[in-house]
């Protein structure tokens, strides 16, 4: 089971936000997606989620051209949870997340379903939030509820949009210890756009690295998270720290703002 995108470009009016990009997600893979504001993070995302029209190029399901198959069926196979759900903004944290099961529905919530529910608000620890509506939480809160919905969903592809940007850093490891899960079962995959490339470090088993619209690089941890790589992309000075927990990156903050006033001149 493969989801296949092949030479996708996006434009925004007459502007190129994606050009000719290729790659595969496949069963049991973590891929993160890293890069700068606006390097095409978030259109890439919305793309396959299907919320933005490709100019170029295809995405395939299992060799299926998605744009030939059923809404409904696509999302019992692509799940999506985006930075904010402001169409959301009325209803129950309940309510959200059973949203989850209606490409599962026919005409009422059975028994199983209603478990799927229970089970996905536990994993996210919502379930004491049932009865809130979603504008009496906090953002990390609802995306925590928009994670328990996706997970409800049961698709066999998770598509992230920052899903840690609103969350602390304890919810923040939690999430990405839960994406781990997903895809330790083997038959499902996440694909996900990440900020903190230190997530990327320790939690995907492929990077793809973009730079206006463009891969720049795309492969293991190791192959692409390279001194090299991030600095050109990021555009200031980095320090690579290995550790006995592993490798992390921070920005070197004194050369870093040096670099900066010499721009700002």
């Amino acid at each position: 089971m493969t989801l296949a995108i092949k030479n996708l470009s996006v434009k925004y009016g007459p502007v190129q936000v994606l050009s000719r990009v290729s790659f595969s997600l496949s069963n049991g893979e973590v891929l993160c997606i890293i890069g700068p504001n606006g390097s095409g993070k978030s259109t890439l995302i919305k793309t396959l989620a299907g919320i933005l029209e490709p100019c170029d190029g295809n995405i395939t399901l299992d060799e299926r051209d998605i744009s030939k198959i059923s809404k409904n069926e696509v999302a019992k196979k692509i799940g999506y949870v985006p930075q904010d759900f402001q169409f959301l903004t009325s209803a129950s944290v309940l309510e959200a997340v059973i949203l989850g099961r209606r490409p599962h529905v026919q005409w009422s919530l059975s028994r199983s379903d209603l478990a799927k529910v229970d089970a996905a608000m536990e994993m996210l620890n919502i379930s004491s939030m049932a009865q809130k509506m979603l504008t009496e939480l906090s953002g990390g809160e609802r995306q925590r509820v928009f994670i328990a919905r996706a997970i409800a969903q049961e698709p066999d592809y998770f598509l992230f949009d920052e899903p840690t940007s609103a969350l602390d850093i304890r919810h923040q490891i939690d999430v990405f210890q839960m994406v781990k899960k997903i895809a330790g079962s083997k038959t499902r995959s996440v694909l996900v756009a990440v900020h903190d490339l230190n997530f990327a470090y320790h939690y995907a088993d492929r990077v793809i690295l973009l730079d206006k619209g463009e891969i720049v690089s795309m492969g293991t941890v190791d192959e692409v998270m390279t001194e090299e790589n991030i600095i050109s992309v990021y555009g200031v000075p980095m320090q690579f720290i290995t550790t006995s927990s592993g490798r992390y990156v921070f920005p070197d903050w004194v050369r870093a703002e040096e670099h900066t006033g010499k721009l700002q001149k």
